[in-house]
C-alpha cells in the first residue's frame, strides 16, 4: 500500500461526498449510529479532510472551529484499511493545518474503547462518560491536561 495522501477538501465536492459516504458506511451501517445523528449543521462549516490511497477515499475527519478550541470529529477509516496508521496520519495533518492558522487547542469526543489511541496522540480524557450515537464516549483534550478529571 502506498502512503495515503491527506488533504482538506471543500464541502460537497466529489471527494467530500466520498468522505460522507465513508462516514455513512462506518457510523450508520457498521456501528449502527442513527442516520439522523450522523450529519449535522457543522458539516456545512467544518473543514473536511480525506485520506486517499490510489485515488480512493479510505479515511476522513472534520475540524470544527469553536471559540474555545478546535474540535476533531467524525474520524472514520474504511474497514479494509484499518491498522495502517491512517487515522493517526489524518489527525496529525489536520492538527498541523489548524496550527498553521493559529489554532493550538484541540478537543474531541472519543468512543470509550478508543481512549488509548487518542491518549497516544497526547489527549487526556475528562468528565463523565456519556452516550452518543448509542455508544459510550469520553470528552478529551490536548490542553490544560493537569486539570482534566474523570468523573464516573
Amino acid at each position: 500500500m502506498s502512503d495515503p495522501v491527506i488533504m482538506p477538501v471543500p464541502v460537497f465536492s466529489l471527494l467530500c461526498n466520498a468522505a460522507f459516504a465513508l462516514r455513512r458506511a462506518v457510523f450508520v451501517w457498521e456501528q449502527k449510529v442513527p442516520q439522523e445523528e450522523e450529519h449535522d449543521d457543522y458539516d456545512l462549516t467544518a473543514t473536511h479532510f480525506v485520506a486517499l490511497v490510489e485515488g480512493e477515499v479510505v479515511g476522513t475527519l472534520r475540524l470544527i472551529d469553536l471559540p474555545e478550541h478546535t474540535k476533531i470529529g467524525r474520524v472514520a477509516v474504511h474497514q479494509a484499511f484499518r491498522g495502517r496508521g491512517i487515522a493517526r496520519k489524518l489527525i496529525a495533518a489536520a492538527m498541523a493545518h489548524a496550527r498553521e492558522r493559529g489554532q493550538d487547542r484541540f478537543y474531541l469526543t472519543a468512543q470509550s474503547d478508543k481512549l488509548g489511541f487518542y491518549e497516544s496522540l497526547g489527549f487526556v480524557a475528562f468528565g463523565p462518560e456519556f452516550m452518543d450515537g448509542g455508544m459510550p464516549h469520553r470528552a478529551m483534550r490536548d490542553y490544560d491536561k493537569q486539570s482534566a478529571v474523570l468523573v464516573d
